[in-house]
């Protein structure tokens, strides 16, 4: 695993690199209470989404996060053009913003505009958020669909009525900023 040293990245915000072990958040409220945004693409092409689905943990010896993302979903078409993702977390206060890109498409609205975030070159070619308390980078290291006949469970069915469904993204850690 590479760490990307701070005073390399294009523009710190007030961010500080840490190592996955130094994460001090539990991880399920992080991602399936607090949300996160995942995002591809550079601050001038890019598209984020909002996510209450992945996780993080150890795989093939690397630090990863996975994530899931539907082909239905703007953003991937930037995860499949693009070698690196972010997951960005926030504070409460910027729940309204994240509600907000979960349920409009950048296909048509200006997320960032719209929600005043304000995107920046957060590093290792990933696109990260100025309002953000932790940016976590990867670069994409697998990928597999997600098919109905592997569900052991039928429940799982429920959550897409037949179609749309995910494709996995495993990403490699590459650096974990936090304020």
């Amino acid at each position: 695993m590479k760490y990307i040293p701070e005073e390399r990245c294009t523009v710190s915000k007030g961010f500080k690199s840490i190592k996955p072990v130094e994460i001090r958040d539990n991880v399920f409220d992080l991602i399936g209470n607090d949300w996160m945004l995942i995002t591809a693409g550079t601050p001038d092409n890019y598209n984020t989404m909002t996510a209450s689905w992945g996780g993080m943990g150890v795989l093939w010896g690397k630090n990863v996060c996975f994530v899931f993302i539907r082909p239905s979903r703007y953003t991937y078409e930037f995860m499949e053009k693009n070698e690196t993702f972010s997951l960005s977390f926030f504070t409460k206060e910027w729940r309204n913003a994240l509600a907000f890109c979960g349920t409009r498409s950048g296909r048509d609205v200006d997320k960032a505009r719209e929600t005043g975030l304000k995107p920046f070159p957060a590093g290792n070619g990933t696109t990260g958020f100025e309002q953000a308390r932790v940016i976590i980078e990867c670069r994409k290291i697998y990928f597999q669909d997600i098919t109905p006949a592997q569900f052991l469970d039928p429940s799982i069915e429920k959550n897409y009525n037949g179609s749309d469904y995910h494709r996995m993204y495993v990403g490699e850690i590459l650096d974990i900023k936090v304020k």
